[in-house]
């Protein structure tokens, strides 16, 4: 067997200087801050809450598989068009859509990484 002569870098050098990020700060704060959205009573409380006024008026269904959840942790009140901080999205009833949770956390993240142009 032959000896190894040496082991090339497969890592470069890392910058050490600052990186300039892809969005302002003023973006940046905003994406923290709506973030708090969903633990506030507008959103969650029963009956008046934003997200258990979509789920009764989709009746309990998915809009993408229409299983039918009896029980209500196991659905999510999604935000068709992406909000991204902005309050009037965010608060749109007509915006919002009831998925389970496992058409949400799969085909419906899939689909707005493809749109990001995110991705692997």
């Amino acid at each position: 067997m032959g000896r190894l002569r040496s082991l090339q870098p497969r890592i470069g050098e890392l910058s050490s200087g600052p990186r300039k990020l892809d969005i302002s700060f003023e973006d940046a704060r905003r994406s923290v801050e709506w973030r708090k959205w969903y633990n506030i009573a507008r959103w969650k409380a029963r009956p008046n809450g934003a997200r258990w006024r979509c789920l009764v008026r989709d009746l309990f269904t998915c809009q993408m598989c229409g299983v039918i959840e009896a029980d209500s942790s196991m659905l999510v009140a999604d935000h068709r068009t992406p909000h991204r901080g902005d309050p009037d999205l965010f608060w749109d009833d007509d915006n919002l859509q009831c998925l389970c949770k496992a058409c949400h956390d799969t085909h419906k993240q899939r689909a707005e990484q493809g749109q990001r142009g995110g991705g692997v």
